[in-house]
């Protein structure tokens, strides 16, 4: 099967994750998370990005990323995980062991409205929904707690959402998604399909020409 098309397009909100080959750990101690968030410093110095949100796990990380420029995505992109491979093989002793990711990184556009506010609750509620910490603001490697007690220099990297942020959202975002939330983002990141409205993501299938969206997320599973 070929690989699904990607959108390059600037102005549009993007959520792009990848993870390590096979499930490895690709941040071991926080040395290793705060290189990776030097790194995304670097990269935002060669190609502008508006950093919204992110969260760093163990063997994975979600970055909710909007490009200004045709192109920018691809080429941030490039640099952080192009650097960050070459670093952690300089790091752990394993140049030449192998692929650190599974393979490219996936990137999805995202309806600005309350579908970015819901993708933003299930990046940074990560680690919480993972048993990592008690509650999301917790997590030290996430833009929420960059947001509510990181240092100047890590809210620094970030920039204002294209959305108001909702009231009480760090209650809101300890709360447990809904299943039909949560299936609807994983659908997206599974098949590489926009996030957003029905009717949004059609349009954007067609607009771009994605090849993706074969099952609809919004039809009821037999038996339901």
């Amino acid at each position: 099967m070929g690989r699904a098309s990607r959108v390059e397009v600037g102005d549009i909100v993007y959520h792009v994750l990848n993870r390590a080959n096979f499930r490895f750990k690709l941040f071991s101690k926080n040395a290793h998370y705060q290189k990776f968030l030097g790194i995304m410093e670097e990269a935002m110095e060669l190609t502008p990005m508006r950093i919204l949100a992110y969260c760093l796990m163990p063997n994975h990380w979600h970055l909710v990323l909007h490009p200004r420029n045709d192109g920018d995505l691809s080429a941030f992109m490039h640099w952080v995980t192009l650097t960050h491979t070459q670093r952690y093989h300089a790091t752990t002793n394993t140049v030449g062991y192998g692929h650190v990711y599974q393979g490219r990184y996936h990137s999805m556009p995202v309806e600005t409205d309350a579908y970015f506010t819901s993708l933003v609750r299930y990046v940074e509620a990560n680690a919480k929904r993972a048993g990592l910490v008690r509650r999301a603001e917790d997590w030290k490697w996430s833009s929420l707690y960059a947001r509510t007690q990181g240092s100047e220099a890590r809210r620094r990297i970030l920039s204002a959402w294209p959305v108001a942020e909702p009231e009480n959202y760090r209650v809101w975002v300890n709360q447990c998604e809904s299943e039909e939330e949560t299936e609807r983002i994983r659908d997206a990141i599974k098949r590489s399909r926009p996030y957003g409205s029905k009717a949004w993501v059609e349009r954007s299938v067609k607009k771009f020409n994605l090849q993706c969206a074969i099952r609809d997320p919004w039809r009821p599973k037999k038996g339901s």
